[in-house]
């Protein structure tokens, strides 16, 4: 009976350690979900105004480097970035010490480009235009096959210390969902479905602008990075249209999935409020039950990967076909392709105000199709920063923009200068101001 009286104290005592320790576990759990909670919602009040956030620093490092070797989200159980990911890849690269670190980082427009196979002239290129036209600090994030990662780190590095001044970069290997890689790497180009995860892996970055590697600026980028203070509390995104004339459309007429609006929408140009598109549950016709972003793109490549034709482009369609009210539309000078004038000019803003972005998709900024885009690039592709801008790249192009007035395009082609002009004319007057 004594024994007995023992263990039943004894029995006693255990329960009430173990029942001491739950509740101090459940109250630490307790206090780091509302820390968490409070956070997330402290973030998501400075978005209600619609303004870009800061980008978040590390803690550690002079620079401020992303914290890309831990995993990639509390809320993407499961993708993990492969190891080969941390390394010398995990620090951002700068080549002009702390001078860009000082600036206040809503200063910063951050730029991403996905760049695979014989892409690396054409991504400087675009590069090129990007820092030429800009007066704010950018943030470069290349994602690029490893064989890559040294010559662009050269030739970002090489240009002159006044253009590097302007910017630093961070060079990511491509990577993917480990359990589906083949898939997303076979999807429409070789890793042009890698936009997709952005929000995934820059979880430092708030706010983000991805193009296409046949982009090139005629504005400078901030120009566009302003359209995200005139996004509401409910957009996330901001994308052109792909047609504006429905009788030419491709999706309207040709598609065999749900799509944006009337003509659909044109992923070459996409500004991003990661911040946002990390915290939504979106609607689906896949489940009654709304998703957050990285349960939904496997889910839809296996619905629809058999009718889809323009791969990540199309996926992102069908997002915003059942969440329309997350997207902000602007309009197609932003991202100005040759179906804006093959069959005539279709781009009325653009009539107005010139071409903001010149997008050459199609290849056409590298054969005969369209030579007006082809002047274009080779102008920029030539000029060496520190020329005159007005002698060495200006009447240059005008020159060649001249021999292409038998194309549609190249009738139109004054809309390509008409902003460049401005552009040229407003860095010409910050000179002096400079000094």
């Amino acid at each position: 009976m004594r024994c007995f009286r023992h263990v039943f104290f004894i029995c006693i005592v255990m329960t009430l350690f173990s029942l001491v320790y739950v509740l101090d576990h459940f109250a630490s759990t307790v206090e780091d979900r509302g820390r968490w909670r409070e956070q997330s919602r402290a973030a998501l009040r400075r978005h209600d105004s619609g303004l870009p956030l800061r980008k978040t620093r590390g803690s550690g490092g002079q620079h401020g480097e992303l914290h890309r070797c831990k995993s990639v989200s509390y809320w993407s159980p499961y993708w993990r970035l492969p190891a080969d990911v941390c390394g010398v890849n995990c620090f951002m690269e700068t080549s002009y010490g702390e001078g860009l670190t000082k600036e206040a980082p809503d200063e910063q427009s951050h730029l991403a480009v996905v760049a695979c196979g014989p892409r690396l002239e054409e991504t400087l290129t675009m590069l090129k235009s990007a820092l030429l036209f800009s007066k704010k600090p950018l943030h470069l994030y290349i994602f690029a096959e490893n064989e890559l990662h040294g010559s662009f780190k050269n030739a970002l590095n090489s240009w002159p210390h006044m253009v590097k001044r302007k910017f630093n970069f961070t060079i990511f290997p491509i990577t993917f969902p480990n359990d589906n890689e083949k898939e997303w790497k076979k999807l429409f180009k070789p890793c042009a479905s890698q936009r997709l995860f952005l929000p995934l892996i820059l979880q430092d970055v708030d706010s983000l602008l991805y193009v296409d590697t046949d982009i090139l600026f005629l504005q400078p980028v901030e120009d566009l990075w302003t359209l995200l203070s005139h996004f509401n509390s409910s957009q996330l995104a901001a994308m052109a249209p792909e047609h504006e004339e429905p009788r030419i459309g491709w999706y309207n007429r040709f598609a065999r999935h749900p799509y944006y609006g009337r003509t659909g929408i044109n992923s070459g140009v996409m500004l991003m409020n990661m911040t946002r598109i990390r915290a939504k549950y979106f609607k689906n016709d896949m489940t009654t039950i709304p998703l957050r972003w990285e349960e939904m793109l496997m889910p839809l490549l296996q619905k629809y990967k058999l009718n889809i034709t323009w791969g990540d482009q199309d996926l992102l369609n069908i997002i915003f076909h059942h969440n329309p009210e997350s997207l902000f539309v602007f309009p197609c000078e932003w991202n100005y392709r040759p179906d804006h004038c093959i069959y005539g000019s279709n781009c009325h803003t653009a009539d107005q105000q010139g071409v903001f972005i010149l997008h050459g998709n199609r290849g056409v900024f590298h054969d005969d199709k369209q030579p007006a885009f082809r002047a274009v690039y080779n102008a920029i592709q030539k000029y060496q920063f520190g020329e005159d801008l007005d002698k060495f790249l200006l009447d240059p192009l005008e020159g060649s923009l001249s021999s292409t007035t038998h194309t549609y395009c190249g009738r139109s082609s004054h809309l390509f200068t008409k902003r460049l002009k401005q552009s040229i004319l407003s860095l010409q007057q910050e000179v002096p101001h400079r000094r």
